[in-house]
């Protein structure tokens, strides 16, 4: 098992309406899907799985954080051995805690976590001592790429390799929009070594967030279903380095979204 620790690796829709979110999304990128937990309120966990196995979940927004305004979006969950321990220290790196350490009966402990241009991601040891295989490259259903908007680009650079050892590859010129830095959750510093993306937050971004982007088949048909199914596609079909293509969307609940595929398969 590939170590976990530093990386994301599992990623979660909270939503308005799940069983609508399941059906465009098992749609759009092929997700299967089955229920976990919430036999007593009704209200079950949705484990999604991609082609190489599970990835993620979807669930309801809960009742505290939606009366606080909380809307539609996917967050992602980095792993870590010590989740109070690296919560403490990545506070003290410039980060912050959004919600203490805790634990998820029969899952594990979290953490809700802000980097330091407000971006919030989770710190998550899981509570069984088999770890997760990720997906190859490009597997069907997972995550080929991960972007962050940063609100502080160069505080967030140095959080991030600093604190998970993440390492960084070239920086792309992109005008008046400031750089597009690389970066590798994994190690290296070539293109294929590379898992993702830092940018400033663009003016018609709301808020710092991470985007993660689903690998579907053909870009072209994706963005048909996206549109079929109630979906926005807000930037695309795009090209980027290597070959494939990109868009980001809005779900039909709000939520923010990317994809990445290829042209020419019709899938």
């Amino acid at each position: 098992m590939t170590d976990l620790n530093g990386k994301f690796f599992w990623y979660e829709l909270m939503t308005s309406d799940p069983q609508a979110a399941l059906a465009f999304y098992g749609d759009v990128v092929g997700w299967t899907a089955h229920a976990f937990g919430g036999e007593d309120t009704g209200d079950p966990y949705h484990v999604i799985s991609g082609s190489a196995g599970p990835l993620g979940g979807i669930m309801a927004i809960p009742a505290e954080a939606g009366a606080c305004g909380m809307k539609p979006w996917w967050g992602g969950y980095i792993g870590s051995a010590d989740v109070d321990a690296v919560a403490a220290r990545l506070a003290g790196a410039g980060g912050s805690i959004r919600r203490a350490p805790e634990d998820i009966p029969g899952v594990g402990r979290f953490a809700v976590m802000g980097d330091p241009g407000g971006a919030t991601f989770m710190l998550l040891k899981g509570s069984s001592p088999e770890g997760m295989t990720p997906a190859s490259p490009m597997a069907q259903g997972h995550v080929g790429w991960h972007e962050l908007y940063s609100g502080d680009f160069d505080g967030d650079l140095a959080f991030y390799t600093g604190q998970f050892g993440w390492t960084t590859g070239q920086a792309m010129d992109m005008g008046a929009m400031g750089s597009y830095q690389l970066v590798s959750q994994t190690g290296g510093s070539d293109f294929q070594d590379m898992t993702g993306g830092v940018m400033p937050l663009p003016k018609e971004m709301p808020a710092p967030l991470w985007l993660f982007y689903f690998v579907v088949g053909d870009i072209d048909a994706a963005v048909t279903r996206v549109r079929d199914g109630g979906g926005t596609v807000i930037n695309g079909p795009m090209e980027v380095p290597g070959g494939a293509w990109v868009i980001q969307g809005l779900d039909p609940q709000g939520a923010m979204f990317a994809l990445v595929g290829m042209r020419g398969s019709g899938q």
